[in-house]
């Protein structure tokens, strides 16, 4: 197989940057160049020094564009991909009025892997080559999406939805049942090219305490899998829950009760805490994760981004399709931005783009195969327009340091600042993926 060799300024982060001003966090290079091989990125550098090496690799201009590693999603609903901006209710009749009925055409493998070729391709189109995705109830949803992730070679995590009460019999399955159909997808999928298990119970709203015992007996058999489900979104969804589980400390306790709380868990939204659960998060290593567009369209309550930082803790940042309003990690930037400024909180551009790239990587500790551009990592590159737009092409004409170029992007990027995006050395965009 031939490498290519792609030209054009590139941005990598070692580290999470101190401040805005903290260069060496990162690695920006004016004329630059990646060489790619089988997947993976062979070397980095400067254009002149990486070519010299290059043998009759096959070059691809991206000049004046900006590379960086391709973005990563901590929390994004699959089987949700119809219901995006679906009209104006909170949490929990949301769920009720457009998830459920949404989700119960998942049992349909035909529907499901239809959808999971569009869900990828929204994907990559928006710059995203890894994304942490529920599924649905069926066993189906998640072989479409792994097998359809599988067929482009890209990096996936995913997870059945554990739900056994308080939902439609379309979307329910048993204790029994969901420990049997997880069980079978993590033999099946886990561990298998670039695919991750996540054993995916809902939320305490939607699992029994039978079926809380199974995840954790999942967890206790299979401790290489990932945990996500959803806490503390909405001040209704905390009520149901302290009624369900009236011996629970809190919400965080109905996890912590059964075991589900670890480095590798994610818990989506994580708003209204209490001491206590911040406590308990850091103490467990698990990472809350930020979802801000949908936060803002569904009125839950805004991301106490500072407050969790203080205690050491390491959150993820995510879209949460279909609550979230838009697949690119750039709008989900440019709302955490505003959401952070309502609270006195400052996210600025070079913290943002570690969050995207190497700081979701770091949560799901795969910092050593994705989030950078370090030789050796997969091959998962974005390739990025500040000027996409005729606005942003005006915004940069006043734009004089990589932090205001970067800062432009956040605020005003999304897909048509995608130039190309590269899953395993593959590019995305515009290609024929299903004949």
């Amino acid at each position: 197989m031939t490498d290519t060799l792609l030209r054009g300024r590139f941005l990598t982060f070692h580290r999470e940057p101190t401040g805005a001003e903290d260069a060496s966090a990162h690695t920006y290079v004016e004329d630059g160049a990646i060489l790619m091989r089988q997947g993976r990125i062979v070397a980095t550098g400067d254009y002149a020094d990486v070519a010299a090496t290059a043998g009759d690799a096959a070059v691809i201009d991206h000049r004046p564009h900006l590379m960086m590693a391709g973005f990563i999603d901590t929390h994004i609903h699959f089987p949700q991909v119809q219901i995006v901006a679906s009209w104006g209710s909170q949490l929990l009749d949301w769920l009720n009025g457009y998830t459920f009925p949404a989700e119960a055409e998942f049992g349909n493998a035909q529907h499901a892997r239809a959808m999971a070729g569009q869900f990828c391709t929204l994907l990559t189109d928006h710059g995203t080559t890894t994304a942490v995705a529920f599924c649905s109830v069926h066993k189906a949803s998640a072989d479409a999406l792994f097998s359809e992730a599988a067929d482009r070679n890209m990096r996936i995590i995913a997870g059945k939805t554990m739900m056994d009460r308080n939902a439609p019999d379309a979307v329910l399955d048993t204790s029994q049942s969901g420990y049997d159909d997880s069980k079978e997808l993590i033999a099946a999928w886990h561990g298998k090219g670039r695919a991750s298990y996540a054993i995916t119970p809902r939320f305490a709203i939607t699992s029994s305490p039978e079926q809380l015992q199974m995840a954790n007996a999942l967890v206790g058999e299979h401790p290489e899998c990932y945990v996500q489900t959803h806490l503390s979104e909405n001040h209704d969804e905390i009520a149901f829950t302290a009624e369900l589980y009236p011996d629970a400390r809190d919400y965080l306790d109905v996890y912590e009760t059964y075991g589900l709380l670890g480095k590798r868990t994610l818990l989506g939204h994580a708003i209204h805490l209490k001491q206590r659960e911040v406590e308990a998060i850091a103490q467990t290593g698990a990472h809350p994760v930020f979802c801000p567009t949908s936060n803002l369209f569904l009125g839950s309550g805004l991301f106490d981004d500072a407050g969790l930082r203080a205690h050491g803790i390491s959150s993820g940042i995510a879209t949460d399709i279909g609550g979230g309003t838009s697949y690119s990690m750039l709008q989900t930037l440019n709302e955490g931005y505003k959401v952070l400024q309502l609270q006195n909180q400052s996210l600025h551009a070079l913290r943002a783009f570690y969050w995207i790239t190497r700081g979701n990587a770091d949560v799901l500790s795969m910092a050593d195969r994705i989030g950078t551009l370090d030789p050796g990592t997969e091959a998962d590159i974005v390739v990025l327009d500040p000027r996409a737009t005729p606005a942003m092409a005006l915004r940069m004409g006043r734009a004089e340091t990589l932090a205001e170029e970067l800062f432009a992007l956040q605020i005003m990027g999304d897909d048509r600042a995608i130039v190309q995006t590269y899953v395993a050395g593959a590019p995305q965009k515009g290609a024929t993926l299903h004949p």
